[in-house]
């Protein structure tokens, strides 16, 4: 549980400091993801 609490005020800091909400930060996660998961797949199938 003590993760659990350090992350989700890591991410609030985070998050004011950059000035974007959640929305944003969901946003970038979900491209973040399929950008690594292309270049994984890219990869593999080399």
């Amino acid at each position: 549980m003590i993760f659990f609490s350090w992350h989700e005020k890591t991410v609030k800091k985070t998050l004011s400091t950059l000035k974007i909400s959640n929305y944003v930060a969901l946003w970038i996660s979900f491209i973040k993801g399929l950008i690594f998961g292309a270049i994984l797949f890219y990869l593999l199938t080399k």
